[in-house]
């Protein structure tokens, strides 16, 4: 049994790190909160952007739409979207282990890798994969801007011809407790025609050059969209992890206090029996 120092040295220990998970906790629902606000704002005009270029699409002549070439599969780009900390539970190990099989399902020489998180870059560095662009340390301040910033690179390298179809994983937020992994095709475009009732509307200027400028548009809330996603599904993932290992420490120090007690008491009996047994000897 240990002896009652190393013991309360413990308690002491675990009750430092239950004010730290405690901490870890409320920082990490306010940041989820905030980022609530951002998909709910986002939503809206993301919706209606898709909208209208689903109703413009079969009007237009797909061939003027380097965006909107489908060729056949032979190279595909990946965009594994993960955090730069870690303490979120299995948030960025599900994501790379979906980009994985990704992977290799193409084989590893048939695909480009853009990284927009630390942990996705240092997982593919460590193996030696090649990343054609990575992204870190701009959570911190997430923006609309970043988000054309990462979209615009991935745009110029399909419209290259480098590859022939852009896939994203990331964590899809559904709750506190639910983040799904998702991959989604970006690029090419592949709406299909609306077969509901079809409006006669009047367009200026004509319906080629609104879905030229609404596209690129389109794939920055796209990639907006993620990136919030993504961020919102990793401090709730934290949330979760920081409340269970505030749980968890809570138990540890319930169970240290209670082997606290019983060593004491041990030696306390051990205690008197020394001095009940130095009495006895020198009544003897």
């Amino acid at each position: 049994m240990a002896n009652l120092k190393d013991i309360r040295d413990r308690i002491k220990s675990v009750t430092s790190i239950q004010k730290v998970t405690k901490a870890m906790k409320m920082v990490a629902a306010a940041k989820m909160r905030r980022a609530q606000e951002n998909m709910e704002q986002a939503r809206p005009y993301s919706n209606r952007l898709a909208e209208i270029i689903q109703n413009l699409l079969p009007d237009v002549d797909r061939e003027l739409l380097p965006l909107l070439e489908v060729r056949k599969v032979n190279r595909v780009a990946l965009l594994v979207v993960t955090s730069d900390k870690g303490l979120a539970g299995s948030f960025n190990s599900s994501v790379l282990r979906r980009a994985q099989s990704e992977i290799d399902e193409f084989g590893k020489e048939n695909v480009d890798l853009f990284c927009a998180g630390k942990k996705a870059r240092d997982f593919f560095k460590a193996r030696r994969y090649d990343i054609i662009e990575s992204h870190v340390g701009f959570w911190g301040n997430l923006d609309f801007n970043y988000a054309i910033k990462i979209a615009n690179g991935i745009i110029h390298h399909f419209l290259k011809g480098h590859v022939d179809e852009i896939r994203v994983v990331y964590n899809e937020f559904v709750n506190v407790a639910t983040q799904i992994v998702l991959t989604e095709k970006l690029l090419p475009l592949d709406y299909e025609a609306d077969e509901g009732v079809s409006v006669d509307r009047l367009y200026e200027p004509s319906k080629d050059e609104i879905v030229k400028s609404l596209i690129p548009r389109h794939l920055n809330v796209q990639m907006w969209k993620y990136l919030l996603e993504s961020y919102a599904s990793e401090q709730a993932a934290r949330m979760v992890a920081m409340e269970n290992a505030t749980s968890n420490s809570q138990d540890m120090i319930k169970d240290l206090k209670l082997e606290f007690n019983k060593a004491r008491q041990a030696a306390i009996t051990t205690e008197m029996l020394e001095i009940v047994g130095g009495a006895e000897s020198l009544k003897g």
